[in-house]
């Protein structure tokens, strides 16, 4: 049942954070397409602990705190490769193991990668995510596990 509220309220806070309008007519129209997304959703059978996660809580921000810290510096290392003459790039394929025991860990580790800049996940296979990185120093700083430990911690609480 909380999945249900929980989804239900965030996709109405989305709507209104889209529309900007606070009319009569609009908050019916917002209220009537929730709960079509909701009935199609309970009709689908999407509800459950990966539809909308609020196991992850207030967990989940101090997460994104730290990805932004770590988005702005790769932010500062690809600038530093793409302005200098040389272009002192290295590309190359990594094999990253993750420690994830859910597809939602799975995919917020895979998408967290994809963020930083310099380096995207190319694809998973199994527990392993492929990384294409711009640099030795980029892929070095995916393989440490520090990522990936995160990750894991804010998928078990």
């Amino acid at each position: 049942m909380v999945h249900i509220v929980g989804l239900g309220a965030s996709l109405f806070g989305f709507w209104l954070l889209m529309s900007g309008h606070f009319g009569p007519l609009l908050i019916s129209l917002g209220v009537a397409s929730v709960v079509l997304v909701l009935y199609i959703a309970h009709r689908m059978d999407l509800y459950d602990r990966e539809t909308f996660p609020v196991h992850l809580k207030g967990w989940i921000f101090g997460y994104w705190g730290w990805l932004a810290k770590e988005i702005f510096k790769a932010n500062i290392d690809v600038a530093k490769i793409v302005l200098a003459p040389s272009l002192p790039i290295s590309p190359r394929m990594v094999r990253v193991k993750a420690t994830q025991k859910t597809d939602l860990g799975m995919v917020i580790f895979a998408n967290s990668i994809t963020l930083t800049p310099g380096t995207v996940a190319v694809d998973i296979e199994g527990d392993e995510i492929i990384v294409h990185a711009l640099s030795q120093e980029l892929a070095d700083g995916v393989l440490n596990g520090d990522m990936d430990g995160r990750v894991t911690a804010l998928e078990e609480r």
